[in-house]
């Protein structure tokens, strides 16, 4: 487990165009995104508060560390996804025994969807012109 409060651990996550650095240390469950509280950077929105800390409420450690976590584009359930993500792996820089419980709920693979880029030539990525026969 984390010996002073000093120490700390990091990891990043990434979801579609968002992406999380999450730094976690021992305290009591603080949650800090882009120097605000969780709440306020949220708008108070209460399934996507409840959304960031399923990681560690799955090893059962919600009130035992304070998380600290700087995101960068994407919308607000992207960036949910990028945390839950960076959280989870740092869980598992902070104790190894937590890479089954966190692989079985789910919480460690990164989810590939992204937005597909236009094509030269084409009207989006792939719609094409209308084709007439005559």
């Amino acid at each position: 487990m984390i010996d002073t409060k000093s120490q700390y651990y990091y990891a990043l996550g990434r979801r579609k165009t968002a992406s999380a650095k999450v730094r976690i240390q021992a305290g009591k469950g603080q949650i800090t995104i882009n120097q605000k509280p969780a709440e306020d950077y949220f708008n108070k929105s209460q399934p996507l508060l409840a959304e960031i800390i399923i990681p560690l409420t799955v090893v059962d450690q919600a009130e035992a560390f304070n998380v600290s976590i700087i995101v960068k584009g994407g919308g607000h359930h992207a960036q949910v996804g990028a945390i839950k993500l960076g959280l989870a792996k740092a869980l598992i820089e902070v104790n190894a025994e937590y890479k089954d419980t966190l692989r079985k709920a789910q919480l460690l693979g990164r989810d590939p969807r992204a937005k597909e880029r236009k094509k030269f030539g084409l009207k989006g990525a792939r719609k094409q012109r209308q084709f007439t026969k005559r």
